[in-house]
């Protein structure tokens, strides 16, 4: 099993959800966080001062899948996540050890929520 964590632009995040709800892949959390990288700040005026914020805002998108379904999942991200401008975000891919579910205490691969495609079903 992998944890994929994305940081992406707000405005990549729904044709990504959209894309892998289609692929069977309706499992996401998501999160607003804030993060500094090469992006640099923006520079604004407000009151007639001279604001500068070097925090951006982002998407933190996290999923954990079986490994055979990786690459699937980081292609789509990169694919409505790339415009070519510094600061379009990063994909983290983590191993995870074992996984539970709570309801039932099952655990390992079964409990990931990937779903066939409903073309093929």
């Amino acid at each position: 099993m992998k944890k994929i964590e994305a940081y992406i632009r707000h405005e990549a995040f729904e044709p990504i959800r959209m894309e892998l709800l289609e692929l069977g892949f309706p499992s996401l959390t998501i999160s607003e966080v804030k993060g500094s990288g090469r992006q640099k700040g923006i520079t604004e005026r407000y009151r007639g001062a001279e604001l500068t914020n070097y925090l951006r805002p982002k998407v933190k998108l996290e999923c954990a899948v079986a490994e055979r379904d990786v690459q699937t999942i980081v292609d789509t991200i990169l694919k409505h996540g790339r415009t070519g401008a510094v600061g379009d975000g990063k994909v983290f891919v983590i191993p995870v050890d074992d996984a539970y579910r709570v309801r039932t205490g099952e655990s390992g691969e079964e409990i990931l929520q990937a779903h066939p495609d409903p073309a093929t079903a």
